[in-house]
C-alpha cells in the first residue's frame, strides 16, 4: 500500500468517527492555542515594556541620589537623600571629563497643585534645563520649549505634559493660557506629544516643566541639590563608556570609593532586564501549564487510538491475511494519530490567532504574535501525534492474522 493510499485510509478512519476525533483533538487544541496566547502575551508585554523604557530617552543615564537616614536610624530608600548637585551636573558636561556624553539635563522633582481658572491639577512639576526636551527624547505638539535665557532669567513659563494639559483645559488650545503654582502665575508656551510610558505610580504624560531657577523659586528652595540627573550618551554603543565616565567623574567630586557611593546609576538595558524578568517568569508558568494541557491531549490521542485498535482488530486481521504487513499496518495508524495531532494543532492555533487580534481589546494587553513559537506548536503538536500513536500502531502490528480473525 502506497503511502498515499495509506494516508487516504487514515483520513476516512478520523472521518469516520468525527465527534470521537473532535473530542479526542480537544485538548491538543486547548495545548496549542494556550501555547500561542502564552508567548504571544509573554512577547507583548517585554515590547510594552521596551517601548516605555525607551520613552524615558534615547541612549539614557539615570543618575539618582543615595538614601538617607534620620535621626533615629531610620534608612531612606534610593533617592531620598540630596547627593546630587547641580555641580555633578555640570562636572559630567565637561567634554573632558566624560567625553562620550552628549547632553546633560538636572532635574528637580516635586508635586504640587496647578490650578488654571476655576480648574485644579495635581502633578509634578519638573524643574530642568532646555536639554530636558532632547536628553528624555520628548516632542511638541505644539508650542516650543523653553530657551536657555528663559532659563537664566527664572522666566515664568510651563510646558505641560499631554495629559496635564488635557486636565487644565479641556477647550481651546492651553499655549499662551495661565497656570497658577503656589501664587505664581506661569503662561504655557508648549505641551508635549504623549509618550505612552507610565509606572506604578505616575505617568510621563503628567507633568510640567519649568525652568529649573523658576522651580527653585516655587519651591522657596535655595538648595542646588537636584532629584536627578539626565545623561545621554552619543551613541547607543558608547552607553557602557559614558556609564563608567559618569561613574568616575561623580565618585572623584563626591571624594567616596565605590564601596561607599552615594548615588547609583541606572541604564535603559537594566530598567529593561529588571521590568522582564518578571514577564518572562509568567510566561514560563503559564507555558508550563500549556504543556500539561498538550501532555493531556497526547494522553487523550493514545487512548482513542488504542480504542481504535481493539475496534478494528478483525478488520487488521483480514489486512494480515490479504498481505499487509507490519509496517503497513503501523504507519497506518501512526498516520491516523498524527491527522488527529496535525488537526487539533491547526484549530488550536487558529484560536490563538484570532484570540490574539481580539484579546487586546478586551484586556487592554498587548499580544504579540510569534511565527517561529506557531511552527513550534504546529511540530509539537505533530510529535504528540507521533508519540503517543507509537504504542497502539506497533500493538496493531504484532497481531497475528488468526489471532485478529478469531476475535469477537
Amino acid at each position: 500500500m502506497s503511502w498515499l493510499e495509506t494516508l487516504r485510509t487514515a483520513a476516512d478512519a478520523v472521518r469516520s468517527h468525527r465527534l470521537r476525533s473532535m473530542l479526542t483533538m480537544l485538548g491538543i487544541v486547548i495545548g496549542i492555542s494556550s501555547v500561542v496566547l502564552t508567548v504571544g502575551l509573554g512577547l507583548g508585554a517585554q515590547q510594552q515594556v521596551r517601548k516605555q523604557i525607551d520613552a524615558l530617552g534615547s541612549n539614557l543615564l539615570i543618575v539618582s541620589p543615595g538614601s538617607s537616614t534620620n535621626g533615629s536610624g531610620v534608612r531612606g530608600g534610593f533617592g531620598s537623600a540630596s547627593t546630587l548637585t547641580l555641580a555633578d551636573a555640570e562636572a559630567i558636561a565637561d567634554p573632558a571629563v566624560a567625553p562620550d556624553v552628549a547632553r546633560v539635563a538636572p532635574a528637580s522633582t516635586t508635586t504640587t497643585s496647578l490650578t488654571a481658572g476655576t480648574t485644579n491639577w495635581t502633578s509634578k512639576v519638573v524643574g530642568s534645563t532646555p536639554s530636558w526636551k532632547d536628553v528624555r527624547s520628548r516632542t511638541l505638539g505644539s508650542g516650543r520649549f523653553f530657551t536657555a535665557a528663559e532659563a537664566n532669567a527664572g522666566a515664568n513659563v510651563v510646558v505641560l505634559g499631554s495629559d496635564t494639559a488635557s486636565e487644565l483645559f479641556s477647550i481651546g488650545n492651553p499655549v499662551g493660557q495661565t497656570v497658577t503654582v503656589n501664587g505664581t502665575a506661569l503662561t504655557v508656551i508648549g505641551v508635549l506629544d504623549p509618550s505612552g510610558a507610565t509606572s506604578s505610580d505616575s505617568s510621563e504624560d503628567d507633568l510640567a516643566v519649568v525652568p529649573l531657577s523658576t522651580a527653585q523659586r516655587l519651591s522657596g528652595s535655595t538648595s542646588t541639590s537636584v532629584s536627578a540627573v539626565y545623561v545621554e550618551a552619543r551613541s547607543a554603543d558608547l552607553l557602557a563608556a559614558a556609564y563608567q565616565e559618569v561613574d568616575a567623574a561623580l565618585l572623584t567630586t563626591h571624594d567616596v570609593t565605590t564601596s561607599e557611593a552615594d548615588f547609583s546609576i541606572a541604564t535603559q538595558d537594566a530598567l529593561l532586564e529588571t521590568a522582564n524578568s518578571t514577564n518572562r517568569t509568567m510566561t514560563i508558568l503559564l507555558a508550563g501549564i500549556a504543556a500539561i494541557s498538550l501532555l493531556v491531549g497526547g494522553i487523550g490521542v493514545m487512548n482513542i487510538m488504542l480504542v481504535s485498535v481493539t475496534e478494528r482488530v478483525r478488520e487488521i486481521g483480514l489486512r494480515k491475511a490479504l498481505g499487509a504487513t507490519p509496517p503497513a499496518i503501523r504507519r497506518q495508524f501512526l498516520l491516523e494519530a498524527s491527522l488527529l495531532g496535525v488537526a487539533g494543532g491547526v484549530v488550536g492555533a487558529l484560536i490563538g490567532v484570532v484570540g490574539a487580534l481580539v484579546l487586546p481589546s478586551l484586556i487592554d494587553q498587548p499580544v504579540a504574535l510569534s511565527s517561529p513559537a506557531i511552527a513550534l506548536a504546529l511540530l509539537v503538536a505533530l510529535g504528540l501525534g507521533v508519540g503517543f500513536g507509537v504504542y497502539p500502531a506497533s500493538r496493531a502490528a504484532r497481531l497475528t492474522p488468526i489471532d485478529a480473525l478469531r476475535s469477537e
